[in-house]
């Protein structure tokens, strides 16, 4: 008997799948629009495919259990039975799936994909106007803009055919519009002049941070919410620990008003709950939420964030640390999240390993206060090449409003004032592709067992030298308030002779050989493109 593959393997063979099927779909469009505008329409009809599988999946399931029940019924009456079954919008929105009406549906345009009149942009932006119609949470979200004349009919309608090979009915487990458009920025970043990271947080770094500050009861923001990703992972943190959906409220907030569509989107097919304010906004310059006081706050903002205007907000009541230089809004960010905890409230964030060392336009003073403040409970420098997006460095960091022995719901914390965890996992991760890294889940619960045991009463907390170290703000002045974790964690045991000489050099020119091939076959590429486009060296 063949061996069946298992549920990862499956797993990595369906993102294979849909990533190649991106890409084919951004192939057929790349010489009719500009690259920014593939994810726009490659977003929308994954959404439409979304919504219309799982209504057909859920619609067979209607059918077999209106057949049973139709056999109390006089023969006359039971075909009618379940034709009526079948479109009721009560059988579907009972079970979190969209109803979607007959023109609406995937199968209904895939038919129509190639006719000439009505194009078949035209009925793609009326199946959302109908969508939108039955489902009031969807109202203003889905954008219709596919019957444009500068959206070539012929390989729209190549797309929906390319599309329909798709299976997404039992991927609402699956973050799949963020996939999307996680895929898109690494794809397309250069063409589109944008840095990643911006929109999208890799899966297992959202993971990390919520298995970290454990968000169980009580209200979450987000003031840079992108795709809803901390938003979906929080809910399944709930679900795997027994709890319910209604155990926490949901804010957030986003500038790009794309995003924030597909933030409201995100949420909406999964049937989760949360106020992203009534329209996009910049948290900066509207904050939305002004009075929010949130328990929880996990986010990525945009990292080293250059034009945001912070010129105009030098008296503004959030900065309590000191006013962030107009040139780098990261800790406008910092001080953005503190401003919006509650009095046991808990941060945890993204940012640029700059952060933790910077000194340029006071970012080094509004890091003491900070310190000084005793706000500061943990920092995670985290491993390279955890985005698509971007190689900028990152680390998190967890600010917390009272480290004292404070009660959280059921949870009671010890009294971890004067003290800051250290830790460094630049050594986690693997490597899933050749030039992107995830952590595993014994990573991520490596370094959430650490700081659960060093914050919690009774915790079984001790340093690991080289990885993790408890500092007290004494030790961090002497190093003149720098957050870099390696500082204080120290060296592994015996890290310094675990490769004998001669093979790390053999190691080590290898991999140099191996990166300037890839440098030479990237150039080489480059020429080729220059070449098609006409450019002469």
């Amino acid at each position: 008997m063949a061996r069946q593959p298992n549920g990862r393997a499956a797993s990595r063979g369906a993102r294979i799948t849909l990533e190649a099927t991106l890409w084919a779909a951004a192939d057929k469009l790349r010489g009719n629009m500009d690259a920014a505008e593939y994810k726009h329409v490659a977003l929308g009809l994954i959404f439409l495919k979304y919504v219309s599988d799982r209504f057909v999946a859920r619609q067979a399931e209607v059918r077999r259990e209106a057949v049973e029940d139709a056999r109390e019924f006089p023969e006359d009456q039971r075909e009618r039975y379940i034709a009526d079954a079948l479109e009721n919008r009560d059988q579907f929105t009972g079970y979190n799936v969209f109803y979607v009406p007959e023109e609406a549906r995937w199968d209904w345009l895939r038919a129509r994909a190639t006719q000439v009149q009505p194009p078949i942009g035209v009925l793609i932006d009326r199946a959302f106007d109908l969508i939108e119609r039955d489902n009031p949470t969807l109202r203003g979200v889905l954008t219709r803009n596919y019957a444009r004349p500068e959206l070539d009919q012929v390989k729209l309608g190549e797309i929906i055919t390319l599309f329909s090979d798709l299976d997404l009915a039992n991927d609402q487990r699956e973050d799949t519009l963020g996939r999307v458009y996680e895929y898109f920025l690494g794809q397309f970043a250069m063409a589109e002049g944008k840095r990643g990271g911006q929109f999208y947080t890799a899966g297992s770094v959202v993971r990390l941070l919520v298995e970290m500050i454990q968000p169980f009861h009580g209200r979450v923001f987000d003031p840079c919410c992108g795709s809803g990703g901390m938003f979906v992972q929080s809910e399944k943190f709930i679900a795997a620990h027994g709890g319910m959906p209604d155990d926490i409220s949901i804010y957030g907030q986003e500038s790009n008003p794309t995003t924030w569509r597909l933030a409201r989107m995100n949420l909406a097919v999964r049937g989760v709950s949360a106020d992203l304010g009534a329209k996009w906004a910049d948290s900066f310059h509207e904050d939305l939420h002004g009075s929010l006081k949130a328990d929880f706050i996990l986010a990525n903002p945009p990292f080293n964030m250059s034009d945001w205007g912070g010129e105009r907000l030098r008296g503004d009541a959030r900065w309590r640390f000191g006013a962030p230089p107009p040139g780098n809004a990261n800790f406008a960010w910092v001080q953005h999240f503190h401003y919006h905890l509650a009095p046991y409230g808990i941060a945890g964030f993204v940012l640029a390993n700059g952060s933790l060392s910077s000194q340029q336009s006071g970012e080094g003073e509004i890091r003491q206060k900070l310190i000084e403040a005793d706000q500061i409970d943990c920092i995670v420098a985290l491993p390279g090449q955890l985005f698509a997006t971007t190689q900028i460095p990152v680390c998190l960091w967890f600010v917390a409003r009272d480290k004292s022995n404070g009660l959280l719901k059921d949870r009671t914390l010890r009294d971890r004032r004067g003290e800051v965890l250290f830790i460094d996992a630049r050594g986690l991760g693997r490597m899933a592709t050749r030039t992107l890294k995830v952590l595993d889940d014994a990573d991520v619960a490596r370094v959430a067992d650490t700081y659960h045991a060093w914050r919690e009463t009774g915790g079984r907390y001790n340093n690991a030298p080289g990885f993790a170290r408890a500092a007290t703000l004494a030790e961090i002045a002497a190093q003149g308030h720098v957050l870099t974790p390696g500082r204080y964690v120290g060296a592994a045991p015996g890290a310094e002779d675990d490769e004998p000489f001669d093979a790390r050099m053999r190691r080590l020119t290898g991999e140099l050989a191996a990166q300037m091939k890839e440098g030479a076959d990237l150039d080489a590429r480059i020429c080729e493109q220059l070449a098609r486009v006409g450019y002469e060296r």
